[in-house]
């Protein structure tokens, strides 16, 4: 769209036009989604949060005076939207957050209700081919990016994802929360520190591709086979040493090859009391990682159930994380169906 065309789109819409804003709405609307969802960790959360900021911006569109760009103005809305759906609540977490690893021979712990981080479909995300997926760089939507960006409070969270990952100036990032340049440089140095401190070795200085490489997906390949036909022996020629799963909103997680795949032989052998079932798997992508969707038949149903959305981490052509998402209700974002048949399985 051009120049002129944009700002009779603009004009329109301030004009009161809901067409014309609904154009401008899906334009930002992917991109915003990622953004609410990386200052809150959860997916239903940033769902909720696009939809307030459209509906402030339509509430105060006679007050933009085109100072910044459109598109600037709304993620301050959407900035300033999370820090009041954030304030005094806890952070998200995972598993190995909150818990010692688990015993891979003591059961399956209730369910909590603690604020658990959750994954992110690529498919909400923005094209690789438009512009705005320059703001949606894999290694700032990685679980292990997410997971760490929690840690900071959420005034300080806004400031590292604005000017780090955004790449906004300072003085920008300070007009738009309404601070100081130097108290926004200062929120940023301890940001910066913080996430030094929580995020793996090597992991500050990676650029990763956009997309899972053929070689992930080679070995999500062979993960999923070993999973349907409940194979040990596969599965543990893909697991690095120091593995480590986690299945919230179980609290348990496993470190370790070895704690790995004893829980794997008690869950799939048909001799066990903790035996859960058959698998079937499907190939999908969250948080720019190789992933696969489990279902499981257990032994009286006819069909498979969705069960787990699994998204993995992978080193050369080793697992070093696998997150299972035990949460039926993320099928839909990913366009999943809850339930497959049989045949063929």
């Amino acid at each position: 769209m051009s120049t002129a065309e944009d700002d009779a789109v603009m004009a329109a819409a301030r004009a009161g036009d809901e067409s014309a804003f609904a154009v401008l709405v899906q334009r930002h609307q992917r991109e915003l989604r990622v953004h609410c969802y990386r200052m809150t960790g959860s997916l239903e959360e940033s769902e909720d949060l696009v939809q307030e900021t459209f509906l402030r911006a339509w509430k105060n569109l006679g007050g933009f005076a085109g100072r910044s760009t459109f598109r600037a103005w709304l993620y301050r809305i959407a900035t300033n939207a999370c820090l009041d759906a954030l304030d005094g609540r806890a952070r998200r977490v995972l598993p190995h957050h909150v818990e010692e690893p688990s015993d891979p021979t003591a059961g399956r712990p209730p369910r909590t209700d603690v604020s658990w981080l959750q994954p992110f479909p690529d498919r909400l995300a923005p094209a690789e081919a438009q512009p705005e997926a320059v703001a949606v760089a894999r290694e700032t939507i990685e679980l292990t990016f997410l997971a760490t960006i929690q840690h900071l409070p959420p005034r300080q969270r806004a400031v590292l994802i604005l000017r780090d990952v955004l790449g906004w100036p300072a003085r920008q990032t300070a007009e738009h929360l309404g601070d100081s340049v130097a108290s926004v440089n200062s929120a940023l140095q301890r940001a910066r520190a913080t996430m030094r401190e929580h995020l793996p070795e090597r992991r500050l200085d990676w650029r990763a591709p956009a997309e899972p490489t053929p070689r992930e997906r080679a070995v999500l390949r062979r993960y999923m086979d070993a999973v349907e036909h409940a194979d040990l022996t596969a599965m543990a020629g893909l697991l690095a040493e120091d593995v480590r799963t986690t299945m919230p909103p179980y609290p348990m997680w496993f470190q370790g090859r070895d704690a790995v795949l004893a829980a794997l032989a008690e869950g799939w052998d048909p001799a066990s009391p903790a035996y859960v079932g058959r698998f079937a798997m499907l190939p999908t992508s969250a948080n720019r990682q190789p992933a696969a969707a489990a279902y499981i038949r257990e032994p009286s149903s006819p069909v498979y159930h969705a069960a787990a959305i699994g998204v993995l981490r992978i080193e050369g052509d080793l697992i070093v994380e696998a997150t299972a998402f035990h949460d039926p209700g993320l099928f839909p974002a990913f366009g999943l169906p809850l339930e497959l048949p049989p045949a063929g399985r």
